[in-house]
């Protein structure tokens, strides 16, 4: 009998909340294979096992806390035939319609949904488990694409999108208090632990920082034209896609150079400036945003820089990324666009004194030369710290970056 103990975290972090078991008691599991993932206050890890033989019993349930070295699980080694007779079972039934396939968060049971032969490695994360109940996708039916073939709520809603109108299905179970037609529902789901800690550190940001946003505008013209003109040869090149945001960290780190007290942070009664500039990106992943760090980008080519955002949006995306790679940074740019915003004023991560909201990239009438023309045009939202950073300081550093991307020769010239 070998005892799953919780791993070490990394620096300053002693606890955890279990976020999802990946194995069940009874499942076949190999040597290194994750058993469950733990979530941290700034990423989800993934507990392996350290042998080979039968998941035994679970000692915590999805939502505890759990401190570095706590046991959580037992694994029998050896015993393979712990799982086929289990499997066997005539209390084994075949895997149900997706909504009751789903099981609700927070309960210590086993996941469903998986496909046959699986092994159970396709056990279904929160956001994903949502999606079934919400599109009543059958996740036994769904090819997953995340790590491992596991299921990801991009698989869930695309499958949602395909599916074929549904025949009339037959009489649900009686449920213990259906609901009128036409009748609210409501659903309880526990904030994750990553949520929670996102949600204490902006409030304390708005409590902390005299907090304000200064907005201006940039014509992408330019940086559209030198986009077409040399994708290809850049992705043939350097094997990555040439977008926006390559341009956008280039020219914050220069203007980061020219006005250095956006680069700066307090700490006391010092002011602490830097001389590199760590830029943090915020990226999608499953369970939200998280903000991965683009260390010494001011050394970093344009391909340097779109590599390490594309390995970054790869790796949330899978649940990778470490959390070495989430601490520090002296810079954040948030790319709401994406997403279709048109404007907004981001919220400062601390200990950062200031953060860049870039936006959809809209056609508007603007006046060139006396005539007014249609140009591809995106507002920027820099929100700072007002106790460290003036007006002054930070519409220069607005009007810099719009120089460099309305012009970009100014980029390799270091105007």
């Amino acid at each position: 009998m070998a005892d799953v103990k919780v791993p070490v975290l990394g620096e300053s972090i002693t606890e955890a909340t279990v976020g999802e078991w990946l194995k069940n008691p009874g499942d076949p599991v190999k040597v290194d294979e994750p058993i469950a993932s733990l979530e941290t206050d700034k990423v989800s890890v993934e507990v392996p096992s350290t042998v080979a033989g039968i998941m035994g019993e679970q000692l915590a349930k999805v939502g505890d806390t759990v401190e570095v070295g706590a046991v959580i699980a037992t694994i029998t080694e050896g015993g393979a035939a712990a799982s086929p007779a289990s499997a066997a079972s005539p209390a084994a039934a075949p895997a149900p319609t997706a909504p009751a396939a789903v099981a609700s968060y927070g309960s210590s049971s086993p996941a469903q949904g998986q496909a046959p032969g699986s092994d159970g490695a396709a056990a279904l994360s929160p956001s994903v488990r949502r999606a079934v109940l919400e599109t009543g996708v059958d996740p036994s039916s769904v090819q997953g694409t995340g790590r491992d073939g596991r299921l990801t709520k991009d698989d869930v809603m695309s499958a949602a999108q395909n599916k074929p109108a549904a025949a009339p299905a037959a009489a649900p179970a009686p449920a213990a208090a259906p609901a009128a037609a036409g009748g609210r529902k409501e659903e309880r789901v526990r904030m994750t632990r990553l949520r929670q800690t996102v949600a204490k550190r902006l409030k304390e940001a708005q409590n902390t920082a005299a907090m304000l946003t200064t907005f201006n505008d940039v014509d992408m013209t330019a940086v559209i034209e030198a986009r077409t003109k040399y994708k290809d040869l850049f992705e043939k090149k350097h094997g990555v896609r040439l977008g926006f945001m390559g341009f956008f960290v280039k020219a914050a780190v220069q203007a980061l150079r020219d006005i250095p007290s956006v680069n700066a942070s307090i700490e006391g009664d010092e002011i602490v400036y830097h001389d590199y500039a760590d830029i943090s990106v915020a990226v999608s992943a499953p369970n939200g945003l998280v903000v991965p760090v683009i260390r010494d980008a001011q050394d970093l080519s344009v391909s340097g820089i779109e590599k390490t955002i594309g390995d970054f949006g790869k790796r949330a995306k899978d649940g990778t990324l470490k959390m070495d790679e989430m601490r520090g940074g002296t810079f954040t740019i948030s790319n709401g666009g994406v997403f279709g915003s048109l404007m907004s004023t981001p919220i400062i991560n601390p200990p950062q004194s200031a953060v860049l909201g870039l936006h959809r990239i809209e056609e508007r009438p603007v006046v060139r030369n006396g005539q007014v023309v249609v140009r591809p045009m995106m507002y920027l939202a820099l929100s700072y710290d007002h106790r460290l950073i003036d007006g002054r300081e930070a519409v220069t550093f607005l009007v810099a970056l719009k120089n460099a991307i309305e012009d970009p020769t100014r980029l390799l010239i270091d105007l």
